[in-house]
């Protein structure tokens, strides 16, 4: 197998390249993930980075919904790295241990909030089918509003693009954090 990541250091970057790792490193409290890879190309580095820090910080979506559908999406790509980053802040945002445990081992999960249960449909139906029934758009409208369901859609977009660029460049967990998919049935 080739080794497909090679991590750019400082004293490799560009000039280009050091102003975005710059920028992305006093962004955000960690620059694990894709960040790195993505200095293949600076400008798309600093476009992705500046999404992701749109749909993780900004949107009008409560972070317990946001995170739901960042594992879910996690999940259906099977990106550890992207699922290990993402379940601690899915447990401060208060998204039940329970979902957690039923997403990790591609279970369908029981939700105690009616929300909960729309932005799963919705994911797993986008994911799946790359479409969501009228039925689960117009939950999800009733639930996070129109401005909701289109943030709700970039974020799943978003996270598709880190789970691509980390399976594909096959980008290392970050240092400390151990792989904690678990195997399962699919749903």
């Amino acid at each position: 197998m080739i080794n497909r990541f090679k991590e750019i250091t400082p004293q490799e970057m560009t000039l280009e390249q050091a102003e975005v790792w710059s920028g992305i490193c006093g962004s955000r409290p960690s620059p694990a993930g894709p960040f790195n890879a993505w200095l293949i190309s600076p400008g798309l580095a600093q476009r992705a980075s500046d999404l992701g820090a749109f749909v993780r910080q900004h949107t009008s979506l409560e972070p317990r919904l946001s995170e739901l559908a960042i594992l879910i999406t996690a999940r259906h790509y099977d990106c550890s790295a992207e699922w290990s980053i993402h379940e601690p802040f899915a447990r401060k945002a208060g998204l039940p241990d329970q979902v957690i445990k039923a997403l990790n081992h591609k279970q369908e999960p029981v939700f105690a909030h009616d929300g909960e249960a729309a932005v799963y449909a919705f994911c797993r139906q986008a994911l799946e089918k790359g479409q969501v029934e009228d039925s689960a758009f117009e939950l999800c409208q009733d639930l996070l509003g129109r401005q909701g369901v289109m943030e709700l859609t970039v974020l799943i977009g978003y996270y598709c693009l880190v789970a691509l660029s980390l399976n594909i460049m096959q980008v290392p967990m970050p240092d400390g954090v151990e792989p904690c998919l678990q195997g399962g049935e699919v749903y």
